[in-house]
């Protein structure tokens, strides 16, 4: 039995009943509705147009529109978690079948993720350093020479000091390390530089 990419901690129960409910739409509403869901993903500051667009949705086909956003909000956590695990549109499809959507509606959804995939990870890359910006980074080495666990006696560890700026404000962050948490720590920036210099 296959099983979902995603944790269960990001989708709630729900969404497979909404996925389901996806169903039930008719090819011509659906593409219009996963036009008007990566529109808004690739332009998250554009909530109100969102609204307004599943609004006229609605009542174009005459449905109630309350519904319809909740709907859709279910729906949105499906891209944003898929972000999150960096899922291949194949991926993508598999968990939206799963998940009840049918076959082709979930080709046309993987297709669509397919197209703006990279689009919504260089947004992602970029309002993540917008929220915290590294200022400065200052460390040390040091050597544990004396403890009450002789265990720790000679061992290397890493003081950081992160200076990040939050909104208008600088905050100091600082952090203690072993040796084998540094050199996973260093892969991880290796990896966020190898990330950015590849959207950039």
């Amino acid at each position: 039995m296959m099983q979902l990419h995603f944790t269960k901690d990001v989708l709630p129960d729900s969404v497979s009943s909404d996925f389901q409910n996806l169903n039930k739409f008719s090819e011509q509403q659906f593409l219009c509705l996963i036009e008007i869901l990566f529109q808004f993903l690739l332009e998250p500051k554009e909530a109100e147009r969102f609204v307004q667009q599943l609004s006229e949705f609605a009542g174009k086909n005459g449905m109630s529109g309350g519904p319809l956003k909740n709907l859709m909000k279910s729906i949105l956590l499906v891209p944003q978690g898929a972000l999150k695990k960096n899922l291949t549109p194949e991926q993508l499809k598999d968990d939206l079948v799963i998940l009840g959507l049918n076959e082709d509606k979930a080709a046309h959804f993987a297709q669509q993720w397919a197209v703006h995939c990279v689009a919504l990870s260089r947004r992602a890359v970029r309002q993540t350093l917008m929220v915290n910006q590294l200022l400065d980074l200052e460390w040390k080495f040091g050597v544990t020479v004396g403890s009450s666990e002789i265990q720790k006696v000679g061992n290397i560890f890493l003081q950081l000091k992160l200076v990040i700026r939050k909104g208008n404000a600088t905050e100091n962050v600082y952090m203690e390390l072993t040796l084998p948490q540094f050199y996973s720590f260093l892969h991880e920036m290796e990896r966020a530089k190898a990330s950015m210099e590849c959207f950039s």
